[in-house]
């Protein structure tokens, strides 16, 4: 049977620079076990079976307000996890009445990780096999600093099993952000209250934890793969554990910070935490609104103005809920097709963690001269002092990521050194001048006297 091929419609490509570059032949993609999809539905439902058991419980002690708000949390991130499998596998327009039935008792991810692995069994029963239709990609590489074009056949199967492996990477994400988070918040707030830690919680916040974890870690992963969308990018151990790690203590800092602020003013947090989490979520279209770009409508295909409107609205929301607990790495464009900066924008991240930092600074300042009757059994400044050094290692591991680890720094036109020395060198210049005018404004007196 003859082979079919396919070139896929690359927008970053030109053609004609394509034709013109020297194009070495990779070796075809090997398929591996889909051990991403396995563990993104093991945190899942886990989390899921958690949270429905500490529905129960508090049901059962009358305790109405913590019950709503844990099954609330539990409700809006299921929702919006079935929206995006359905949303990236389009399967509002094929024939798939199991899998739609499936997303409706909000067990999609589920059947889609038992499509994953038959998809992965098939593959690996044909293995040595060629594959009748198969498709051309092409991506750059960096090979001893230099820029190389590869091309390499891949296989439908195996192109099938990677939009699995990317729906559940965006899947992870909104779970961590849209659910994980405000449930972990929560239930460690009801945990200082309480001052007790029943064994159905702690598991609910195991799970929570792990999922803003892992969500947070696949952000930076994704963020690099979007920015580099022409270049094929592998992450080795190394660099994954220092994003690990960083991740890990800006989250669990930053979210202690704020459940401490909370559990210490009770309702007079709410006011300043509603407003910080709108003021990240209508930042990105007050600079839409003043750039006066029109609305971007080639998103997706067969997409109306309505339709547009609700996906831009979904991931400020996304992109809100995750600026609320940490950087996300990316910078929201509404106008651009893509939806974000590709650039490698230092400013957007360092005006991010300078104002976290001080955000974090005041609220653990008030938990340190109020916070009286929350914890009574430990020390206020010592655990306020942890918490902001916990903050500031993770920019460290953050700054030694970009500066060493990263896949392609190779590629910035300025590094972190490079961009806090601008920085030094600026106000080391405007204090020059500032020194200098009064001198000079002594000599244009003298010289008129």
């Amino acid at each position: 049977m003859d082979r079919v091929y396919e070139i896929p419609e690359e927008p970053n490509v030109d053609p004609v620079s394509s034709l013109e570059e020297d194009v070495i032949r990779g070796a075809n993609p090997r398929f591996t076990f889909p051990f991403g999809i396995l563990f993104s539905t093991f945190l899942y439902c886990g989390e899921a079976a958690s949270a429905l058991y500490m529905v129960r419980i508090y049901r059962k002690n009358n305790e109405t307000f913590w019950m709503t708000y844990t099954f609330s949390f539990f409700m809006f991130s299921s929702i919006m996890v079935q929206l995006t499998l359905i949303f990236v596998h389009r399967d509002l327009a094929k024939d798939k009445p199991l899998s739609l039935f499936m997303h409706l008792i909000l067990l999609g991810p589920v059947i889609r990780c038992l499509e994953a692995m038959i998809k992965y069994l098939t593959l690996w029963k044909k293995e040595g096999q060629e594959e009748p239709y198969v498709s051309l990609t092409r991506k750059k590489m960096l090979i001893d600093g230099e820029e190389v074009l590869i091309e390499w056949e891949v296989g439908h199967s195996i192109r099938t099993l990677a939009m699995h492996r990317n729906a559940y990477k965006r899947m992870s994400q909104i779970q961590a952000f849209l659910g994980s988070v405000p449930q972990l918040t929560y239930q460690l707030y009801v945990t200082l209250i309480s001052a007790e830690v029943p064994l159905g919680r702690a598991v609910l916040m195991v799970f929570s934890l792990m999922s803003v974890t892992y969500g947070a870690t696949l952000c930076n992963m994704l963020a690099i793969q979007i920015k580099y969308d022409d270049y094929k990018i592998r992450l080795g151990p190394l660099e994954v554990l220092c994003i690990t790690i960083w991740r890990t203590l800006e989250i669990t800092s930053r979210l202690m910070i704020l459940v401490l602020f909370s559990a210490t003013l009770k309702l007079k947090a709410v006011p300043f935490l509603v407003l910080n989490f709108l003021i990240i979520l209508f930042e990105p279209w007050v600079r839409f609104w003043r750039s006066g770009a029109q609305m971007p409508n080639n998103i997706e295909k067969n997409f109306s103005r309505v339709g547009t409107l609700v996906v831009l609205i979904s991931v400020t929301i996304l992109y809100a809920g995750i600026n609320f607990s940490c950087w996300s790495a990316l910078q929201l464009r509404l106008a651009d097709r893509d939806l974000v900066d590709k650039g490698q924008n230092w400013g957007h991240m360092g005006l991010h963690y300078s104002a976290r930092l001080v955000e974090n600074v005041i609220m653990v300042l008030v938990f340190k001269f109020w916070g009286v009757k929350v914890l009574l059994n430990y020390c206020h400044s010592l655990i306020a002092l942890q918490l902001i050094i916990a903050y500031l290692i993770s920019i460290g591991f953050m700054l030694l990521f970009f500066q060493y680890l990263h896949p392609l720094r190779s590629l910035f036109t300025h590094n972190v050194v490079d961009y806090l020395h601008c920085v030094c060198c600026h106000r080391h210049h405007q204090r020059r001048a500032e020194n200098s005018e009064p001198s000079f404004e002594a000599e244009t007196r003298q010289s008129i006297v």
